[in-house]
């Protein structure tokens, strides 16, 4: 198992920027693809981006692509999500998740979730 806690939500006017951080702790971080999965109001929940364990290889759902950018720091075991150009569509409980297969994390079964960081954009 791997514990995860995010941090970084708030409220942000829209065109603004956010960072969400996702610390990890237990398990070895490195040997886990990363990943941000989101939920509405009144929605389900959907796959936001994720990252490899080599930090080079980035994914994407296409509501946020070329606007928001994954990235990983394993020597500090945390996933950071870098926000820009904020909607207010964007408003939703942001979620940390980690597996070793990159397919749970992007239909949504990977096996550990952090609390989750409510991110509130203002338009």
């Amino acid at each position: 198992q791997v514990q995860l806690v995010e941090s970084g939500g708030g409220l942000v006017q829209a065109g603004g920027s956010l960072r969400l951080s996702c610390a990890a702790s237990g398990r070895t971080f490195s040997n886990y693809v990363m990943g941000w999965i989101r939920q509405a109001p009144g929605k389900e929940r959907e796959f936001v981006a994720a990252i490899d364990w080599t930090g080079r290889n980035t994914y994407y759902a296409d509501s946020v692509k070329g606007r928001f950018t994954i990235s990983r720091d394993n020597a500090k075991n945390t996933v950071y999500l870098q926000m820009n150009s904020l909607k207010p569509e964007d408003t939703a409980e942001y979620y940390c998740a980690a597996d070793r297969v990159f397919i749970r994390i992007a239909t949504l079964k990977g096996d550990n979730w952090g609390q989750g960081a409510q991110v509130t954009v203002s338009s």
